[in-house]
């Protein structure tokens, strides 16, 4: 009986897909979408709730106080401890957020909570997931993925994730019935799987918890790098800041009649879509000689942010949503790159910890709007943009004199 129960077929093992990154993508995808669903809404509620300019640029940013310390802290840990037990408070974060924000007509503190904790779910998504990702998307996991298979498929992630996100509360806001609600509705029912499906994806962690101290456990040495200060740490904040600005700030500035919510939908869907859809081509823009994909990142996003300026002047939609073409292009470029510089400077076991840091100077952008909106008070905001496309000139000569130097990891 014993050798019958020897030879016998052997179960499958129920824990592992043929293709596990797509478990992680797919969760990814889900806390991206939570994250962005509340940018096309900032005109819903200026309207109908009657909040100030301020109030609901900073309803946006919030998520950034959430989404920080996620990143810099979920990494770290997760690069020790695995990954798959950080995804799974990403994924009830970003549901949490969602039922926060179905809450919002008893309050701004709910929408504001809303904000935060998904900001939460993005940020572990972007530190915890990408690494996952990464690691899952090169053999044996995936033997066929190339060697920038990973940091192509984070990026389209975000993309494709963050413009459902716009997408579907957007339409609800301009046509559907209870935009304030069903939007987040949506989402939870979307998002409910992954609570499974993150639990069936093998870990590739193999650190196995290490006991240290929680300060060594969260140190993180590649930001010491000189390549990652002179290179990365000045490139990431143009990233997101002109996210922001294009699909946040700038359709709350330029009158589209009745027609407003549905034109910041499609910015946001322009802008995001777009910055997928140049990762394909993005990689090859990258140079592992130089800093030159991060160079024409923030040369392109300067450029966008010029048409943006030039359409607020204008008072003109047609310009808006160019702007938000030429600034998907230098997001998603700026983001391949990044993400490919953070996998070369990244040391054994800080992968996710880097990645958290690289995210976190990246998502600080959003920010901006809201310094934008409060300057805006007592200075044009056209004059305040001229301002903000000069710094990005300016960053770009920073990074041509930084551009071939710093090279060696061991720097």
């Amino acid at each position: 009986m014993s050798a019958l129960k020897a030879t016998g077929p052997k179960r499958s093992q129920p824990s592992e897909f043929r293709r596990p990154w797509l478990g992680v993508w797919g969760a990814i995808f889900v806390c991206c979408w939570g994250g962005n669903q509340f940018s096309p809404l900032l005109l819903m509620y200026e309207e109908r709730a009657h909040y100030s300019s301020v109030v609901v640029n900073a309803l946006l940013a919030t998520y950034v106080f959430g989404l920080i310390p996620a990143l810099l802290v979920t990494g770290s840990m997760s690069d020790r401890h695995g990954r798959k037990v950080w995804m799974l408070v990403g994924v009830a974060s970003t549901l949490l957020g969602s039922a926060l924000l179905a809450c919002g007509t008893f309050g701004v503190i709910l929408l504001a909570a809303g904000r935060l904790f998904s900001g939460v779910g993005v940020g572990v998504a972007m530190a915890v997931g990408v690494s996952w990702l990464i690691e899952l998307s090169s053999a044996p996991s995936d033997p066929h993925a190339t060697s920038g298979s990973g940091a192509r498929r984070s990026s389209v992630v975000f993309g494709f994730g963050s413009a459902t996100g716009a997408l579907v509360a957007g339409s609800f806001a301009q046509w559907g019935p209870s935009p304030e609600v069903l939007p987040f509705v949506i989402h939870i029912l979307a998002t409910l799987p992954f609570l499974w499906i993150v639990t069936r994806v093998p870990e590739t962690d193999q650190a196995g918890g290490v006991r240290t101290s929680l300060w060594r456990q969260l140190r993180i040495p590649g930001v010491g790098h000189k390549r990652f200060i002179r290179v990365v740490v000045i490139a990431a904040p143009w990233l997101f800041a002109s996210a922001s600005i294009g699909y946040g700030y700038l359709p709350t500035q330029v009158d589209a009649g009745s027609f407003g919510l549905i034109f910041a939908t499609t910015a946001s869907i322009i802008t995001l879509g777009t910055s997928s859809l140049v990762q394909p081509f993005a990689r090859s823009i990258h140079s592992r000689n130089s800093a030159r994909g991060l160079i024409v990142a923030v040369s392109v996003i300067g450029a966008g942010l010029g048409v943006v300026t030039l359409s607020l002047a204008l008072q003109s939609i047609a310009m808006a949503l160019i702007a938000s073409l030429v600034l998907g292009v230098g997001i998603g470029i700026g983001q391949t790159s990044g993400l490919l510089e953070v996998q070369r400077i990244a040391g054994p076991g800080e992968l996710a910890a880097l990645n958290g840091a690289f995210y976190a100077l990246a998502y600080s952008g959003f920010l901006v709007p809201v310094a934008i909106a409060a300057l805006a008070i007592h200075v044009s905001a056209v004059t305040v943009l001229c301002t903000i496309v000069t710094l990005a000139a300016v960053t770009c000569l920073l990074l041509m004199m930084s551009s071939r130097r710093y090279l060696a990891v061991s720097q």
